[in-house]
């Protein structure tokens, strides 16, 4: 599904492919004033997906499971550290797309 709904995974940045999908923080600013950056647009599909799946993944994956252990320690949003997650699994996904592309570009 990820890869039908992001074609692009594998070969942008992860900053790329964390704003495409709707999981990087737009800044709200204007002058002096910093607003809040929420997470906001991108692609609604991709982004659900990996919502569930970083869910899924963060019980069976150590570090995910250290990574929001720490975030729900220090008191964060439960959105922000679902929307952490998330990030997190899709930055792995990318870069793992990006070594099957390169891999497949140089066998014969």
């Amino acid at each position: 599904h990820l890869m039908a709904e992001m074609p692009e995974i594998g070969t942008l940045s992860n900053k790329a492919v964390a704003k495409l999908a709707g999981l990087a923080p737009i800044a709200n600013d204007s002058g002096r004033r910093a607003g809040k950056r929420p997470v906001r647009g991108g692609r609604a599909g991709v982004r659900g997906v990996l919502f569930v799946v970083a869910e899924i993944v963060r019980r069976y994956e150590p570090d995910f499971a250290d990574l929001h252990h720490r975030l729900s320690q220090a008191g964060k949003p439960k959105k922000l550290i679902r929307v952490a997650l998330a990030r997190k699994l899709l930055v792995r996904l990318n870069a793992k797309a990006r070594d099957i592309r390169r891999d497949l570009a140089i066998a014969p």
